[in-house]
């Protein structure tokens, strides 16, 4: 017995280390090229499809808001909007100004169209001149993480197509986790630079599949 375990000690001894795996910058840079690469591809795929010019001429009003307490609230997403409608003008999309959505359509008209209200959407379609709307809405969780003791917020952004009649054309998912801080709209923006190109590049896509249809 005490042989035995002489030659296992002797054994865990001379045996030779297994080297634990290390953090690897240039793995993790390829990792990111490697995504990079494949949203450059999922963009240029969806820019592919052919798109008349008659249907880009179409006018799109891009509506956004934050649910907070599972209800929708206007405001605070200028900055948002500002972005998501410099991507969809970039693409040859005829788009409407803020000013002039918010100064036609009242808030309350507003909500009802997010909310998915198509009596709400058609008569505002008509007094704005809108052909389809761009649903946007944001969805954020602010709060500490008591495991990490750190801040952390969580960011989703659906956006919607319609038509002036409400009739989904296309849908879009964007999501994000951070630990910067408790900022939902900064988050969120965080989130459009990011995944925005491909999310608006599949509402382009499908913007001009559908749209003639």
């Amino acid at each position: 017995m005490r042989r035995l375990l002489v030659l296992a000690f002797a054994f865990l001894v001379l045996a030779p280390d297994v080297p634990a795996r290390a953090f690897s910058f240039s793995e993790e840079e390829s990792k990111g090229s490697q995504a990079t690469a494949a949203k450059r591809a999922a963009v240029s795929a969806a820019l592919s499809a052919p798109c008349r010019s008659s249907i880009k001429g179409k006018r799109i009003a891009l509506l956004l808001a934050e649910r907070t307490g599972g209800k929708l609230a206007l405001g605070g997403s200028g900055v948002l909007f500002d972005a998501v409608n410099q991507q969809l003008q970039q693409l040859g999309l005829s788009t409407i100004t803020q000013g002039q959505i918010n100064a036609q359509i009242a808030a309350a008209e507003r909500l009802a169209i997010l909310n998915n209200d198509p009596d709400a959407a058609l008569a505002a379609s008509g007094r704005i001149g809108a052909d389809f709307f761009i649903r946007g809405v944001i969805s954020g969780r602010a709060g500490k993480n008591l495991m990490v003791n750190a801040n952390e917020v969580a960011v989703t952004i659906m956006m919607t197509l319609t038509d002036a009649r409400g009739r989904v054309l296309s849908s879009q998912k964007m999501s994000a986790e951070s630990w910067a801080g408790q900022d939902v709209v900064g988050a969120a923006l965080s989130v459009i630079e990011d995944e925005g190109a491909v999310a608006v590049a599949n509402l382009y896509r499908d913007f001009c599949a559908q749209a003639g249809k």
